[in-house]
């Protein structure tokens, strides 16, 4: 089963590395025990090095995800990779990672969900549930209806992403999902965020 609360982070959202593994720590501090490192414009090196500090902070049993890449995943011993439509496969990723780590499939309407139901992923992503900022082209939003039709086409676990704040969190649960994952309303005084979501996500 997930941790409610699945939190990214996105190298974008820092001016620096120092700020990147602040944040990091936070986090940590704050219980957050789901970490996805997200980082669409850096090289491999960094990726692997900002994996690798990030893999420091969130110890077991904490699981970290490396966002698109299973080879940087392996090398920076990450406990889980997380796939786009775009990506690897998940037979693929699989066949690099082997049986122990978590491979999770990104979808956007329920064809999609059906597909990676139909792979050997551990999870699905379903979103962007309402309108996020995190993308510079999001694709269409699905909404609460659109989490629901996912939950009845597939028994994997289900992680519901995009413009996902404290006060709809508990919808988006209710509608099906079990974990949320947030960007944006972690990233102020995230200690204090992320220690709200835990309680909130703890009551449904």
């Amino acid at each position: 089963m997930l941790p409610r609360l699945y939190a990214i982070l996105d190298a974008s959202c820092f001016p620096d590395d120092a700020a990147l593994f602040a944040y990091a720590r936070e986090l940590a501090s704050a219980g957050v025990t789901l970490v996805q490192y997200r980082n669409k414009q850096g090289s491999a090196r960094q990726m692997l090095s900002h994996a690798r500090e990030l893999r420091r902070v969130f110890t077991s049993p904490a699981i970290l995800i490396m966002n698109d890449r299973a080879d940087l995943c392996l090398a920076a011993d990450c406990d889980g990779v997380h796939l786009g439509q775009d990506d690897l496969s998940a037979e693929g990723a699989r066949s690099l990672l082997g049986l122990k780590r978590w491979i999770g499939i990104s979808a956007h309407n329920v064809e999609q969900v059906r597909a990676a139901d139909q792979t050997g992923a551990d999870y699905i992503a379903i979103g962007p549930v309402f309108s996020t900022s995190s993308k510079a082209n999001p694709d269409p939003l699905v909404g609460l209806e659109g989490v629901q039709a996912a939950r009845q086409h597939t028994r994997k676990p289900l992680v519901a992403i995009g413009g996902i704040k404290r006060e709809n969190c508990r919808d988006v649960i209710q509608a099906g999902a079990d974990s949320v994952a947030i960007i944006a309303d972690l990233l102020k005084d995230p200690r204090r965020a992320a220690q709200e979501y835990l309680k909130i996500l703890s009551q449904v």
